[in-house]
């Protein structure tokens, strides 16, 4: 009897696994389109990313790379508005002057987050 628990539970976790990887994988995703649509995030026109190289204007800000390292809570403030860390940056408010709200700049985290 003790064996048929064990196996439910690890059956139950397993699936919500499942479940949690597949939003997850849903987040990157729109993470990943609003970082290249350019009425939205449009961090590609600053931003390399994933070792794609880009020249002329979508160069002027720093390539991204291992964010995965990076907590959370600090890629949102970068994002939300990056001149709380670093008054003279470049990159716009994104949160605060309203152009991406708190979902979609935690789907932009997600993405960024596979990034290698």
């Amino acid at each position: 009897m003790k064996l048929i628990k064990s196996l439910a539970v690890a059956t139950a976790i397993s699936a919500l696994a499942v479940t949690l990887s597949s939003a997850n994988e849903d987040l990157v995703k729109k993470g990943e389109k609003i970082f290249n649509t350019k009425n939205l995030g449009n961090c590609l026109a600053c931003h390399a990313v994933n070792g794609k190289k880009i020249d002329g204007p979508g160069s002027m800000g720093p390539k991204l790379q291992a964010l995965k390292y990076w907590p959370d809570e600090a890629l949102y403030n970068k994002i939300y508005d990056p001149n709380i860390d670093n008054p003279i940056s470049q990159m716009p408010a994104f949160g605060k002057n309203g152009w991406l709200s708190d979902g979609e700049i935690r789907a932009v985290i997600a993405y960024l987050k596979t990034v290698d």
